[in-house]
């Protein structure tokens, strides 16, 4: 998957004290990717959009 043109954005939930420990997501067609944002060359996982709402879902309990 070619993410080159992804927009990125850092994740509301990411630790915010100061620590680094932030991760940021993409919406690429359709499928949502991950990364370490210590780390934008590095790799990324992709996921199908309709696991990635069912993984969210499983954290709210929604």
């Amino acid at each position: 998957m070619d993410l080159s043109d992804a927009q990125w954005r850092k994740s509301s939930r990411s630790g915010g004290g100061g620590d680094g420990n932030c991760v940021e997501v993409a919406f690429v067609s359709e499928a949502v990717a991950v990364r370490d944002s210590k780390d934008p060359d590095g790799p990324a996982l992709a996921f199908p959009a309709d696991s990635w709402r069912r993984f969210l879902s499983s954290l709210t309990g929604r």
